[in-house]
C-alpha cells in the first residue's frame, strides 16, 4: 500500500563538530563538549539519506553565512550549538528565519531562553511547574545567607549544556565549599553561578518529538555505577563516558512515570520548544518530581536517549531521524505540497509499544 507523501528533499545539516573546535588558552576542558562527535553527524546524515533524500552539508553558522547565496535546499536539520555566548544555540535559527528558510528545531528564542537556566527557571515558576529553588550570583561577594536555600546546594554555569562545569565537586554541603565552587564556576566559565537546591533521588529524561500536539516517549531512567536510586549522585560530563546508563523502561510505578511525563510536555510547551527536545527532571525520596531543564537541541548520538527509545519501542535509528524531520515539514506548507510517492513505512516503524 501506497500514500503520497513528500520525498525526496535536499536537507541541510547543520552543526559544530568537535573536531573543528580550537581550544584556546584558559578554555576549560569541556569547552566543546556540547559538539558532536563526526561519527554523529555522519550518523544522522545517512539516516536523512535512508529517507529518500540528499544532504547538503552546511557546518556551522560561519560556514551557513558564506553558502547562504549559494544554499539550495528545502529545509535544514539544524543541531548547531554556535559559539560563544548565551545566545549562540539561536545564531543558526535566526539566519534561517531572516532568509525564509526552512529548518527543524527550535526558534532563536527558545534556543537562548533554554540555554539560559536562569531564564528557563523563571518560566517554570511562572507556570507552576516546580523546579529546585535557586539563586544567581555574579560575584561571590555577594553569596547569599546560607539558611536561604539551604544545604546541600548545586552550583553550575548559568547558560551552559551537556552538563559543562558540572563535577563531583559541584555540591556543596557548607559555606566554604560553596564560596570555593561558586568562585571556580564564575572564573572558568566567565558567567554567572546558578546555585541550585540539590535534589537527591532519582533521576529521569523525557525525548520528545512533534508538535501540536508533541509526544513524550517513554521516560528513562538515569543509572549511575549500577545505582538507579542516586542518592547524591548526579549525572556530570564525565560521566557521560563513564559510569552512566540509560534505563528504558524507568523501573517506576506507572503513576509517577505519568507524572514525569505530563510534566515534561507541560515543560515543552511553556518554552514552545518544536519538533523535538528533551527534559530532564529528578524525583526526591517522597516521590516529588522537579524539572531542571529543557534542552531543544538534545544528543542524538546512537548511544543516546533518542536511540535508547528507538530500541524500547522496536524501531530503526533511521525512524526516528525522520520522526523528527516530518515534525518540522509539517510545519512549512510549501513543503507538504509536492506530489513525489514515498512507501508507507511498515507498521513496526510505528510508536506502539513492543508487547
Amino acid at each position: 500500500m501506497f500514500a503520497e507523501e513528500p520525498m525526496g528533499r535536499r536537507v541541510g545539516l547543520a552543526y559544530n563538530a568537535k573536531s573543528e573546535y580550537v581550544f584556546q588558552p584558559g578554555d576549560p576542558q569541556d569547552a566543546n563538549a556540547e559538539f558532536d562527535h563526526d561519527d554523529t553527524i555522519g550518523v544522522i546524515e545517512d539516516a536523512i539519506t535512508a529517507g529518500g533524500h540528499t544532504v547538503v552539508r552546511i557546518g556551522n553558522a560561519t560556514a551557513l553565512l558564506e553558502k547562504l547565496d549559494r544554499l539550495d535546499v528545502d529545509i535544514v536539520f539544524n543541531i548547531a550549538e554556535g559559539y560563544t555566548g548565551r545566545n549562540r544555540e539561536s545564531q543558526v535559527p535566526i539566519i534561517l528565519e531572516m532568509m525564509g528558510i526552512p529548518y527543524v528545531g527550535s526558534d532563536g528564542l527558545t534556543q537562548g531562553l533554554t540555554l539560559d537556566k536562569v531564564m528557563t527557571k523563571k518560566i517554570l515558576i511562572a507556570e507552576g511547574i516546580p523546579t529546585p529553588r535557586f539563586v544567581e550570583v555574579s560575584d561571590v561577594s555577594a553569596l547569599p545567607a546560607p539558611w536561604l536555600l539551604g544545604f546541600p546546594v548545586i552550583v553550575k554555569p548559568r547558560h551552559e549544556g551537556s552538563s559543562k562545569g558540572l563535577t563531583e565537586e559541584s555540591v556543596a554541603r557548607d559555606e566554604a565549599h560553596l564560596r570555593r565552587q561558586t568562585d571556580w564556576v564564575i572564573r572558568t566559565y566567565h558567567q554567572p553561578a546558578l546555585i541550585e537546591e540539590f535534589i537527591p533521588g532519582q533521576e529521569f529524561t523525557v525525548a520528545i518529538i512533534g508538535n501540536n500536539p508533541p509526544q513524550a516517549l517513554p521516560v528513562v531512567q538515569i543509572e549511575i555505577e549500577g545505582r538507579l536510586d542516586l542518592g547524591d549522585r548526579f549525572y556530570t560530563n564525565a560521566r557521560i563516558r563513564s559510569g552512566l546508563e540509560y534505563r528504558c523502561p524507568a523501573r517506576i510505578p506507572e503513576s509517577l512515570a505519568r507524572r514525569i511525563t505530563e510534566l515534561a510536555l507541560r515543560t515543552y510547551r511553556a518554552v514552545e520548544c518544536r519538533d523535538f527536545g528533551r527534559v530532564d527532571l529528578r524525583v526526591n525520596p517522597a516521590g516529588e518530581p522537579f524539572v531542571l531543564e529543557l534542552n531543544p537541541l538534545p544528543s542524538l548520538s546512537t548511544e543516546d536517549v533518542f536511540m535508547v527509545v528507538a530500541k524500547e519501542l522496536g524501531i530503526t535509528y533511521e525512524a526516528m531521524i525522520h520522526r523528527v524531520l516530518d515534525a518540522a515539514c509539517a510545519r512549512y506548507p510549501r513543503l507538504n505540497q509536492e506530489v513525489a510517492v514515498r512507501p508507507t513505512p511498515p507498521a513496526s516503524l510505528s510508536f506502539a509499544k513492543r508487547s
